[in-house]
């Protein structure tokens, strides 16, 4: 799909046809999902009324997201703490603290792979395998730190409770991880 100068507007009509009226052409959820992913802006507009709809059908993307590759983002225990904000008195910051917290995360995420870039690049993969293991590891203790007290924020009367240790299962995942790297460094080492 061409990418047009000014915003894209995608056009929904009554039988659940998407229009892109930036390249005049029928699109799915798929090929909205591929914009997104791309990092293209667009909003979605009932053909009818011209109502923004841009927020149900991303909220529909992810939805069949989920159900299609069976690898879900979202936790059940997330999904249930979400739905519980609706109508609570935190319901105006969720949005906000969502949002803040997804764009740091993707900034540590985007200075994950520069040091792992930089890692790689610098030294022989046979000598500092170590190094980007322990990064993502203290990666995802901050972010698991940097969650747990937000979460606290959002539940004052819990009290402060220390940060837990992994769970065997994070530890596993962790070490699969690790044996995952290994075996990719052995790869480049036969190439």
């Amino acid at each position: 799909m061409a990418k047009t100068d000014g915003e894209i507007v995608i056009k929904k009509y009554a039988n659940r046809r998407l229009y892109n009226t930036g390249t005049s052409t029928y699109v799915t959820l798929e090929d909205l999902a591929k914009m997104v992913k791309k990092g293209e802006e667009f909003t979605v507009q009932d053909a009818k009324s011209g109502e923004d709809i841009t927020h149900s059908v991303l909220t529909q993307i992810i939805f069949e997201q989920e159900s299609k590759t069976g690898n879900t983002l979202l936790p059940i225990s997330f999904l249930r703490q979400l739905i519980g904000y609706y109508g609570d008195q935190m319901q105006m910051v969720v949005p906000s603290f969502l949002e803040h917290s997804m764009k740091a995360f993707t900034e540590q995420q985007v200075q994950m792979r520069e040091q792992m870039t930089k890692a790689f690049g610098e030294t022989p993969l046979t000598k500092n395998l170590q190094m980007p293991i322990q990064l993502m590891e203290e990666q995802v203790k901050r972010n698991t730190e940097m969650f747990h007290q937000a979460m606290q924020m959002f539940s004052p009367f819990l009290g402060a409770q220390p940060p837990k240790e992994p769970k065997k299962a994070e530890a596993k995942d962790i070490d699969e991880l690790k044996e995952q790297l290994r075996t990719l460094q052995s790869k480049l080492d036969n190439l």
